[in-house]
């Protein structure tokens, strides 16, 4: 006859510390890639030989892989946990390399200049507010491929739905503009 018996799942202690290591070298490996700059100390640029990211990718992995390893060794002596580690690092060391390089990477990642009020000048658009003589109305035109609603002034009124051309730049948010 079967007795009902509660099971309970010992997890040795050698995988519990490589769970530990594993989830503190996430943790740092997500608050660095987000930018937190936790453990930058002196100059921001100055990351040194290893990266931070280098370091926790490694942690990560090397936790995490030892502690599956240790698990399916039934890790409870030192020479399984040592065969454990030696699994760890042989995880870690590819995943370290791969952070390191896709952290430089996005760090170094070109990208296209700030518009500046300078990039207004010559950008044709719509007006959607009608533009008085003596004040301003609303114009929407692209600066860098994005629809941009600025304040707008002209020499002469300009209805609604009339296209127009930007001539001068009067500061980030307002421009003088003419009818195309």
């Amino acid at each position: 006859m079967l007795h009902d018996v509660d099971t309970v799942q010992v997890v040795a202690t050698g995988t519990f510390i490589f769970l530990i290591i594993g989830g503190a070298g996430v943790a740092v490996l997500a608050l660095s890639l987000l930018g937190t700059e936790l453990f930058h100390f002196g100059h921001a640029d100055v990351d040194g030989p290893v990266s931070v990211e280098a370091v926790a990718g490694f942690l990560g992995a090397f936790g995490f892989g030892a502690a599956i390893v240790n698990e399916l060794l039934g890790g409870r002596t030192a020479g399984t946990v040592a065969v454990a580690a030696a699994g760890g690092a042989l995880a870690a060391v590819p995943t370290a390399w791969l952070a390191a390089r896709l952290s430089r990477a996005a760090r170094n990642m070109r990208t296209d200049p700030t518009p500046t009020r300078d990039d207004l000048v010559g950008a044709i658009g719509l007006v959607v507010t009608p533009v008085p003589a003596a004040g301003y109305g609303e114009v929407r035109v692209r600066v860098a491929g994005q629809p941009v609603k600025l304040n707008a002034r002209a020499d002469h009124p300009i209805p609604v739905g009339a296209q127009i051309f930007v001539v001068q730049a009067l500061s980030e948010t307002s421009v003088h503009v003419e009818t195309y």
